[in-house]
């Protein structure tokens, strides 16, 4: 067998770092996890671990962001489900990795615990945490909407089937027994009969999209929604948004033409810990909708966590940062239409539309 290249080396170490990782954190809990241990589970050096990861909680989230995408895959449900049932599949899915009142301290089923009180302790956390959820909550009822068309905007009722599941996940762990997994199930399933008075809110400043006529070479990406590679094949809208930008997703959803492609290109200027973090939240998502809906009811957009920006670049933006917000139209794989700013994606996504 040949030596392995230096790339190869990187990427060997990194996944023995990381298996090393989820054993120490199982075993002693993200706040007692010590880095010279994971090092010594790794059989490396303790510069070997920084090398590939800044501090303890890059790692903790890169953890259990590897871990979600590994998970195996569960299969859709057959079509026919109405929004309560999906719901209510939803939330059991949801519910079945929370950790139980007779689950060791730590181990497995329980590390992802630290996970919040990590978000909340640090303010740079938050803000793109609550943009993550608020991508979450569109892709839900978008999911929601293809199922009952005629009702409507969902991402309200998907907001509150959200706002409880994570609040049961915590009491599961502060609280254990508390949470009773069934009555949460029954809940969210009874939010569909609601009537939030939910409309979606045209925005207020719409820069002025330009055209153009450029050069649109993407390269290779994944949709974290599907788990698969994405066709840039078709035409459609590419919106580029930091993590404090993610609200804006949604209008270019809504702006688009009804059969246009529309991929949200995830960016941040805290690659280490924030694109763990976004990757670990469309996964968990992803599991719980491809168990509660069938494959034709997955929302529409596409959404590709850009670590490298290098689709960033492919779309024309030099460097970006966590308020990025730049969308393009694409048309017969040239990028023919720019907006960049507050309201780009809008302005973007309805430009030559009539």
């Amino acid at each position: 067998m040949g030596r392995l290249t230096r790339a190869e080396t990187q990427e060997r170490n990194r996944a023995k770092v990381l298996a090393a990782a989820k054993d120490e954190f199982a075993e002693h809990g993200f706040r007692d996890a010590k880095i010279d241990s994971i090092a010594e589970r790794a059989e490396l050096t303790r510069g070997a671990v920084y090398s590939n990861f800044p501090g303890k909680r890059a790692l903790y989230f890169a953890m259990l962001a590897d871990l979600a995408e590994r998970a195996p895959e569960p299969p859709h449900p057959e079509p026919g489900l109405t929004v309560a049932e999906a719901l209510g599949a939803f939330a059991r899915a949801w519910v079945t990795r929370l950790p139980l009142a007779t689950d060791d301290q730590y181990g497995a089923g329980r590390l992802g615990m630290d996970l919040m009180p990590e978000v909340g302790a640090d303010e740079r956390m938050r803000r793109p945490f609550a943009q993550l959820m608020m991508l979450d909550a569109l892709l839900l009822g978008l999911a929601l909407e293809r199922l009952r068309p005629s009702a409507g905007r969902q991402v309200r009722v998907a907001e509150m089937a959200l706002t409880t599941l994570h609040g049961a996940s915590q009491l599961a762990a502060v609280a254990p027994g508390f949470v009773d997994p069934f009555n949460v199930v029954s809940a969210c399933a009874q939010l569909a009969e609601l009537d939030l008075g939910d409309r979606w809110p045209q925005p207020s400043i719409v820069p002025q999209a330009r055209v153009v006529d450029e050069r649109w070479a993407p390269p290779v990406a994944v949709d974290l929604v599907r788990g698969e590679p994405v066709e840039f094949a078709g035409d459609g809208v590419v919106a580029v948004l930091g993590l404090h930008r993610l609200s804006a997703a949604e209008e270019a959803v809504r702006a688009a033409a009804p059969t246009a492609e529309v991929t949200i290109v995830l960016v941040t200027g805290v690659v280490d810990e924030l694109a763990p973090l976004a990757r670990l939240m469309i996964a968990d998502l992803r599991s719980c909708l491809r168990q509660a809906f069938p494959a034709a009811a997955l929302p529409r957009p596409r959404v590709v966590c850009d670590e490298s920006w290098a689709l960033a670049a492919a779309a024309g933006v030099p460097a970006v940062s966590d308020a990025t917000e730049t969308a393009v139209r694409v048309e017969s794989g040239r990028i023919v239409t720019r907006a960049d700013g507050y309201g780009a994606c809008h302005a973007a996504a309805s430009a030559g539309r009539p």
